[in-house]
Order: structure tokens, then C-alpha cells, then sequence
């Protein structure tokens, strides 16, 4: 076989023997990160919209499922749909219909507002109607919050390859630095203090999340179970303080004392709104993630360690710093998440005061694809929903633990996406088109 008719492969497998191992397996993660094989750019015929519209498509689709099937949940879980079935199946559907209509209607009201009433109270002029209705729409996002800053602190762990199942307790953490920083220092002007404040529920997150990261990075132990661990450390730490060294003083009641005025986030609106700047901190973190890990040297090396911390490795790259940076990283995040609480709702720190945003912030990494803009437009969708299943409950009498089924189910279909595929139809993903989520959880 002559030059001129040798396959491309052979050319190529030439070449690659002239380069160094190392510039090799280099060149493999770059194109493997980019989605470029061998080198090879996409199709630049292919536009971008119908890119984004096929990687929008199954979680989109999840979320419609999810709905679907938690209706039928509601439906066959209500007394009435059952009483009605007996007179006859005509009486049946219809008790069925209403009652389905009757409780997303209360939870589309109780997540963004009564269209009617917002239309009422913005001609109408008086600005104590207009925030109360508006008041739904502003609690889904203070809702939304901490489930960004909780999302991206997991996304950013699986994208280093890392489950950082530990974003609970680091939120923990990080809300007891705060408000140990929000009380307890005095007489530092806003400017200075809530920023401080803020910082050191980063510092205590990160450094909870260091502990396991450097764990894995010297001893091999498993990120899994010390963040668990770490977890109920971090629970009881926080119950211990809230009944001795952090208790308020004359209270009978586990509560930390009040931050100071100096230290709370500020909030835009009168009473009763209580959205405050902790959510466009949020959007800037999102943002800050977002540059790190696809605009830096560092968060590229993050992402090539996730995808095969082997390779990584041969290439030069220091993986164990890279695996105790993101937990690190990871941590702050989460850390963050309770710093807000603290800061920008609460204004004190009392036992349980986060009713699951840690765990809840894995699912909002899964189905956000881990990346930044999917985590804060999944956080969004998870803080409404939340927000809305309080007024579904008390207006259509639907338990409250509904929503954690369409949560379920969502997650379910996202992690499954070839039911989604086969459900609807749609054409399977062309090569590069869907992201990964993270490569191997731990893996050496």
C-alpha cells in the first residue's frame, strides 16, 4: 500500500507514536472535555438552536412526565375522585378533572401569583396590594436561593468526579459561622460585616468540604461516606451549640441570638416580601462557577480529572490537589447556602432550620446536567414548586408530600432518559450532544 492510499487511521496512529504519551493522552481529554473526536471540530453547518432545543428536550419533557403521572397520584389518592366513581364513571372523570385542575391551579397561584389579583392590584396603584400580590413570586425565589448555591456546590463535585452527598452538613457549618460572625461582632458598618458574615459561612462550608477531600486525595476513603459521616457530625455539633456556647441568653428555646442589623442581607421590598440580595449573590456565584470550570486553566484540569483521573494523572495534571480544591470549592458553595439562610430569612440559627436543601441540591445537579445555567433554571423550578405545594395543601387539601413525588418522578425520568426517548419518540443524541454528568464517582 502505497502513501497516497493509506486510511486516515493509519496517518493518524503514525503521528501520535511521533508525540510524546503524555501530549497524547493530553490531546484525548481535550477533545474528550470539547466533544471533539480525534481532533475533529463539530458540524459547523449544525445551528445552535437546534443544539440547545435536543439537549432541552428530555429534561423538559421529564418535567411535563413528572406533572402527568403526579396528577394521576392526586387524583387516585382522593377520596372524593372514589365517591364520585361510584355513582357513575361519566361523574367519576369529571370529580377526577376538577380535582386535578383545582390543585395545579393552587400550586400555579401559590408559586408565581393569582394572575387576577396582580392585574387587579398594578391598576389599582396601591403599593401595599401590588406586594402582597406579588408576594408568591418573590417567596419561589427566596425559595429558589439556596438551592442554587446548594446545586452548583454538587455540580461542581461531580464534575470533578467527586459525590459530594455532604452539601447538608456543610450548609449546617456554614450557617453556624455566620451567625456566630453576625452576632457576635459589633460595630462594623453594613458594608463590611454582612459581606463578612457571608464569607465566613464560605470559609466553614469549605472547610468542611476540605476534610473529605483531602481525605480521598491521601487515603483513597471513599468522599461518599465521610461527607455522610460528616453529616451527622456536623448535625449534632450544631444542636450541641444550639443548647450551650450559641444558645440566646434567657431563652428556653434553641436558638442562636439575632444577628445584627449590620449583618442582614439586604431586602428590596416592604413587609411581607422577604426577597433580599442572597439571590443575586446566588446568580454572581453561578456566574463565578460557570468561568471556573469552562474559562480557567484550573477548572479545566477539574473537569479533565473528572473524566478519567488515570489520564489526568499521566498528563501531568496534580489530581489530588485538583480533588481537595473541589470538595473545598464544593463546601464554600454549600456553606453559602446556609450563610443566606441565616443572613438573608432567618436572622438566627435554630435546630433543623434547613429542611433538606442539601439533599434536594443533588437532584438539582442531576437534572441541571451539572452545569451552572441548568442548576439555577433547575433551582428555580424546584423553588417554585416547593413554594406552591404549601397553598396546594391548604386550598385543595393535597398533602404537602406530593410535591416530593413529582421531585421523585422527574429525577427518575432524567436519569433514564431513554424512557423519555421511547415515550415520545424523539431521535436518540447525536455524538457529543448530551454532557456527562460525571465520569466515575471516586474513581482512582
Amino acid at each position: 500500500m502505497n502513501k497516497e492510499t493509506q486510511p486516515p487511521e493509519e496517518e493518524a496512529s503514525k503521528s501520535n507514536k511521533k508525540k510524546n504519551p503524555a501530549q497524547v493522552f493530553q490531546e484525548e481529554l481535550v477533545n474528550e472535555i470539547t466533544g471533539n473526536q480525534n481532533g475533529e471540530k463539530g458540524d459547523a453547518s449544525r445551528s445552535f438552536g437546534r443544539r440547545l432545543a435536543r439537549s432541552l428536550a428530555v429534561p423538559i419533557l421529564a418535567i411535563i412526565t413528572g406533572l402527568i403521572i403526579g396528577g394521576l397520584f392526586i387524583v387516585l389518592t382522593s377520596a372524593e375522585f372514589y365517591a364520585a366513581w361510584t355513582q357513575s364513571p361519566l361523574e367519576g372523570l369529571r370529580a377526577g378533572w376538577n380535582i386535578l385542575t383545582t390543585a395545579y391551579s393552587a400550586l400555579f397561584t401559590g408559586a408565581i401569583g393569582d394572575p387576577a389579583r396582580i392585574g387587579a392590584a398594578l391598576s389599582s396603584g396601591n403599593p401595599e396590594d401590588v406586594r402582597k400580590a406579588f408576594y408568591p413570586f418573590f417567596e419561589s425565589l427566596v425559595a429558589a436561593t439556596p438551592y442554587i448555591f446548594g446545586g452548583l456546590a454538587v455540580a461542581l463535585g461531580f464534575r470533578a468526579g467527586l459525590f459530594n452527598i455532604g452539601a447538608e452538613g456543610q450548609i449546617f457549618i456554614g450557617a453556624i459561622f455566620a451567625a456566630y460572625v453576625g452576632y457576635s461582632v459589633t460595630g462594623l458598618p453594613t458594608f463590611l460585616h454582612m459581606p463578612l458574615a457571608f464569607l465566613a459561612g464560605a470559609l466553614g462550608g469549605g472547610l468542611w468540604g476540605f476534610i473529605p477531600g483531602w481525605l480521598k486525595a491521601r487515603t483513597g476513603a471513599h468522599e461518599v461516606i465521610n461527607t455522610i459521616m460528616l453529616n451527622y457530625i456536623a448535625f449534632r455539633l450544631s444542636d450541641w451549640l444550639l443548647t450551650g456556647p450559641m444558645k440566646r441568653p434567657g431563652s428556653a428555646n434553641p436558638v442562636s441570638p439575632t444577628i445584627e442589623d449590620s449583618a442582614k442581607l439586604f431586602r428590596f421590598f416592604g413587609d411581607p416580601i422577604r426577597f433580599h440580595l442572597g439571590f443575586f449573590v446566588a446568580l454572581l456565584m453561578a456566574w463565578l462557577v460557570w468561568w471556573f470550570l469552562f474559562k480557567t486553566r484550573w477548572g479545566f484540569d477539574l473537569r479533565a480529572v473528572g473524566l478519567n483521573p488515570r489520564a489526568a494523572r499521566y498528563a501531568g495534571m496534580m489530581v489530588s490537589f485538583t480533588m481537595i480544591l473541589a470538595m473545598s470549592l464544593s463546601g464554600a458553595l454549600a456553606g453559602m447556602a446556609g450563610a443566606n439562610e441565616v443572613l438573608g430569612v432567618n436572622h438566627n440559627l435554630a435546630m433543623a432550620f434547613s429542611s433538606g436543601y442539601g439533599f434536594d441540591s443533588i437532584a438539582l445537579a442531576l437534572l441541571g446536567n451539572s452545569h451552572p445555567v441548568g442548576v439555577v433554571l433547575s433551582a428555580l423550578l424546584f423553588g417554585a414548586l416547593r413554594n406552591g405545594a404549601t397553598n396546594m395543601q391548604l386550598k385543595a387539601n393535597i398533602p404537602i408530600d406530593i410535591i416530593s413525588i413529582f421531585q421523585a418522578l422527574i429525577l427518575v425520568f432524567i436519569a433514564t432518559p431513554a424512557i423519555i426517548r421511547t415515550l415520545y419518540r424523539l431521535k436518540p443524541p447525536e455524538e457529543g450532544e448530551e454532557g456527562l454528568v460525571v465520569a466515575s464517582w471516586g474513581g482512582n
